[in-house]
């Protein structure tokens, strides 16, 4: 399918890479020091937060396969929401539960709280996973994103990776994490205002209009949104959705360093829980709108049919191809911006998390008696020029693979959020568990899920939850069956541990 966009919408979407880059250099002057880089002075408006939680967990996955959800045939409706009401859940849990522990002290990144329960060796182990899991999964989304530009521009994925790639990495390079929360927030506005755009102009084009629109998502029962089926095959049933997604986002959202780092910034702890809650009902009502993009592609399609089929394997393109091939002059620009805008704010979260996440937990430890606020800032910028080229090639070597994209994303994000969930609730919730049997609870979690996602039809929502429960399971069985012999873990630490979490209860009621 050969797609290519005339001279005026090329110039939009170069121009809005254009000015990304340069507001973002602009917000980001000034950035000197460590804490200002990372955390943005931790002085952050809650509601600019709640804009950039949104953006950040909102890749070009969400904009193209999330149509594609409730576009597909014979299966295609509502029920992918059942994992947003699971979200809202989770999010709440993490106020109560998780918030609390980082803002107990001067913390940088998430797996601190790791170091002062466990000990420095559990939260570099827990770093490794997150950078690994991160990387790995933004590279796949970047490819997503590059396969778009593939289709409009004409290039190959390679120079369309580089081009993506590039352009993330300059302006979180000069403007750290405020100049990622303030571009998130113009993303933010732009997608939202491109997906509004695609879907006014879609019900337009069709005869009926929204009365055809909506008789045929009745008949073609588009508009089912609640799936009450006990099948652990399922992807997209109320279980997996409430059970699975609640455990998926105490990961994703709770010990993710990429979320963490945005609670961080914050100017109370108020504040980050406001932003967190109230972002779980503004991604319900963003899924919403996207899934309905996809009953109007299929309507659309299903009177006008392309003179090329799509397969089954091609929802993820349908709505790339109908931006491109029926959008008038300039709207198409501005569509395709808004596919750009949910990539860039993914991908540059992604780096300056990364790179907050390896300075602070790995490379500050090698370094302690030399290094200096300023040199830890340059360190910081090295390493998202690092995470960057991981991401580029990943994206690069993808495209000899055919595989669902946003499947094997959230796979993998499954993958690490219940391991790190597992071994912040060994954390929080035990007194003798130690650093010992933690460790063994993370190798086997890692190899159940290994044959879960590998051997077994098991949906992927529900690996949150198998990662944590078996990270927690044999962490308490180690420490009951394994010598007695106690490692360093003083006591004196671990007392002011439990007393700071009574406190923390106390204090949520």
């Amino acid at each position: 399918m050969n797609l290519s966009i005339g001279g005026w919408d090329l110039l939009i979407l170069v121009s809005y890479l254009l000015l990304v880059i340069l507001f973002g250099l602009w917000i980001g002057r000034g950035k000197k020091d460590l804490d200002a880089y990372l955390l943005g002075g931790r002085d952050v408006p809650w509601w600019a937060l709640l804009g950039s939680i949104i953006a950040t967990e909102t890749s070009t996955a969400t904009f193209l396969s999330v149509p594609g959800i409730a576009y597909a045939h014979g299966t295609g409706d509502l029920r992918f929401l059942q994992l947003a009401l699971g979200y809202i859940v989770g999010r709440i849990l993490i106020v109560w539960i998780l918030l609390p522990q980082y803002f107990r002290g001067n913390m940088f990144t998430a797996y601190e709280v790791l170091d002062r329960r466990f000990g420095g060796a559990t939260k570099k182990m827990a770093s490794l996973i997150f950078l690994v899991t991160r990387n790995l999964g933004d590279g796949l989304r970047l490819f997503l994103t590059a396969l778009v530009l593939e289709k409009v521009i004409g290039l190959s994925i390679t120079p369309c990776v580089l081009i993506l790639g590039v352009a993330t990495i300059v302006y979180t390079f000069f403007g750290g994490i405020r100049s990622v929360i303030w571009n998130d927030c113009i993303q933010l506005i732009v997608y939202l205002g491109g997906g509004l755009l695609a879907v006014g102009f879609l019900l337009n084009e069709l005869p009926g209009g929204w009365d055809q629109y909506v008789a045929y998502g009745q008949a073609q029962d588009k508009f089912r949104v609640f799936d009450f089926r006990w099948d652990f095959s399922e992807t997209y049933t109320f279980w997996a959705g409430i059970i699975g997604g609640m455990f998926l986002t105490l990961g994703t959202h709770g010990t993710d360093q990429m979320l963490v780092q945005r609670y961080l910034a914050a100017r109370s702890q108020a504040e980050a829980g406001r932003a967190l809650i109230c972002s779980g009902f503004a991604v319900l009502v963003q899924f919403a709108l996207f899934l309905l993009i996809g009953v109007a592609l299929a309507c659309y399609y299903d009177q006008f049919p392309p003179l090329e089929a799509f397969g089954p394997k091609d929802n993820d393109k349908v709505f790339a191809t109908f931006i491109v091939e029926k959008l008038p002059v300039g709207l198409v620009g501005i569509t395709l911006a808004a596919v750009l805008s949910a990539a860039l704010s993914t991908a540059s979260s992604s780096l300056n998390s990364s790179a907050s996440s390896a300075v602070s937990d790995l490379y500050r430890d090698l370094k302690k008696e030399t290094s200096t606020d300023r040199s830890l800032v340059r360190a910081s910028r090295r390493f998202t020029i690092f995470f960057g080229c991981c991401q580029m090639v990943i994206a690069v070597v993808a495209q000899y693979f055919s595989s669902s994209v946003v499947s094997h994303a959230l796979a993998i994000a499954g993958f690490s959020a219940g391991i790190l969930l597992g071994l912040f609730f060994l954390g929080v919730f035990t007194r003798h568990v130690q650093q010992r049997d933690a460790f063994c609870g993370l190798v086997v979690a890692v190899a159940v899920l290994s044959y879960v996602k590998f051997g077994t039809e098991i949906a992927w929502p529900w690996y949150a939850l198998i990662g944590a429960a078996t990270t927690i399971g044999i962490g308490l069985l180690a420490n009951v069956v394994l010598p007695t012999k106690r490692f360093v873990e003083p006591a004196r630490e671990e007392d002011e541990f439990r007393d700071g979490l009574a406190k923390t209860e106390e204090s949520t009621g």
